[in-house]
């Protein structure tokens, strides 16, 4: 054995116990670490022929790459609508490394069996039916691209094939119809072969950003055949949510597969003041929730759920001597486009089983609520105003004369403060700004300065 990793071995409780002690102090010190850092370019160093062990590594990961790091975990950190990771997480992220479980076949180890309850503890949480199952993956894209797999093999099963044996090419053309979709549908059309030209958007309802449904059905109405339709449970603009319910009523005129993205919308359903946003989320035939968004777990982690897992098994089936056929209650080696899967089910399992459903919606609600204050603050400024209601966790806003070249410049302005971290969009044409809060961390303390900031950025600008 290597003479440096020997040594490692030997002090591993004393190693370990430093990389404790630096993460506490990560971890104590995020309120006060720059929401996010402007990268600065730097040349990669040599692959080192002689290690230096890991004290040694660690201190230098601690000078050369730590003070470059975000505070993504910390709570003024609104962009991209990410979480941060609660403590219960957090060990089941370390844990998960530690025990270091191949999730994929399960026949070595209990960890498939735990993966299964969380999923379980998922659906309930979300209100979805026991005739839906899932696995977990690696972040809303994997997810969709999943679901858009099942409905492109439903496609083929109506025409008596196997889009997974012959290929897409066997289906002809395919539409797929969305009000508001996210960058991931077109990605995810991209890998599976649909292409990105399928998809068709479908008029929204006036100032809104959910699908018109009388307008889907006229779409619906002009086809000749089967499509698929993909549904939106928080957008990312402005968390407009189209009705679940009413879109899935169409299916009784029209034959489509229904594939609802709700990467953070979903967690609507732990406030009883927003349940009612993803009533009908059961009827979807696939859905996506993102896990390190809403959830507060670490990346990468997110799930898929469908009601067809026969077609996920015909799709994502891994057949090999060792590993073995698919049974009646397959592995998740027949289940996702992943062979190798890190247990991503543990950090989750362990903040459920924390804090609860309970826990979770006091996340979700305080989140709620940080949003509207930033809304409200946003509203009474003389220079800012909002481009949508506050619906839920998302604050969509511009300039009362907006230009992108003086929103990026406050966005630069406003990221080198490093009091906070907002992502620019385009909303209805108009260039804006998007503060997402979903992180368990953030209190009012944090809205109010985040607020201040932003009243005061533009003023700077114009000075």
């Amino acid at each position: 054995m290597d003479a440096r990793l020997a040594d490692d071995l030997a002090r591993m409780p004393e190693l370990l116990e430093n990389v404790r002690a630096r993460a506490a102090g990560i971890l104590a010190g995020l309120g006060d670490r720059p929401a996010a850092v402007p990268p600065v370019p730097s040349s990669p160093d040599p692959l080192p022929a002689s290690g230096i062990g890991l004290d040694e590594a660690l201190a230098e990961f601690a000078e050369r790459w730590e003070p470059g790091f975000s505070g993504s975990a910390g709570p003024r950190y609104l962009g991209f609508v990410t979480g941060g990771a609660t403590p219960a997480s957090v060990a089941g992220d370390w844990l998960t490394g530690v025990l270091d479980q191949n999730a994929g076949p399960g026949v070595d180890s209990s960890a498939s069996d735990l993966e299964r309850e969380t999923i379980t503890w998922l659906r309930e949480l979300f209100g979805v039916g026991e005739e839906h199952s899932g696995s977990f993956v690696s972040g809303a894209t994997m997810s969709n691209t999943v679901g858009l797999a099942l409905a492109r093999e439903w496609l083929g099963e109506r025409q008596g094939i196997s889009i997974a044996d012959t290929g897409v090419s066997a289906l002809g053309k395919i539409t797929v119809l969305s009000g508001t979709p996210h960058s991931t549908i077109y990605k995810a059309l991209s890998i599976l072969g649909i292409g990105r030209d399928s998809l068709r958007t479908v008029p929204t309802l006036p100032g809104r950003e959910a699908v018109d449904v009388d307008a889907l059905a006229s779409a619906l109405d002009e086809l000749s055949g089967p499509a698929i339709v993909v549904a939106n449970a928080g957008t990312v603009n402005t968390t407009d949510f189209d009705d679940l319910e009413a879109i899935a009523a169409l299916r009784e005129r029209h034959p489509f597969w229904l594939h609802v993205d709700a990467a953070f919308g979903g967690f609507a359903a732990l406030s009883p003041a927003h349940a009612h946003l993803v009533a009908g989320l059961t009827l979807a035939d696939s859905i996506c929730v993102d896990l390190h968004k809403w959830l507060n777990v670490p990346y990468d982690s997110a799930i898929q759920l469908t009601r067809r897992r026969d077609l996920q098994v015909r799709i994502f089936q891994n057949a090999a001597a060792y590993i073995g056929l698919p049974t009646a209650d397959p592995d998740f080696v027949h289940l996702t486009p992943e062979s190798s899967r890190r247990l991503r089910a543990l950090p989750a399992w362990l903040t459920l089983r924390a804090y609860g459903r309970e826990g979770h919606r006091s996340i979700v609600e305080h989140n709620i609520a940080h949003a509207q204050r930033l809304g409200d603050a946003i509203a009474a400024s003389p220079h800012w105003r909002l481009l949508a209601p506050v619906r839920l966790n998302v604050v969509c806003f511009t300039l009362d004369k907006p230009t992108k070249e003086a929103l990026d410049k406050i966005t630069h302005d406003l990221t080198a403060s490093g009091t906070t971290f907002l992502t620019p969009t385009v909303y209805a044409g108009t260039p804006a700004l998007r503060a997402a809060f979903s992180n368990w961390r953030t209190t009012d303390a944090d809205v109010e300065r985040i607020a201040k900031e932003i009243n005061a950025t533009p003023y700077k600008d114009r000075e």
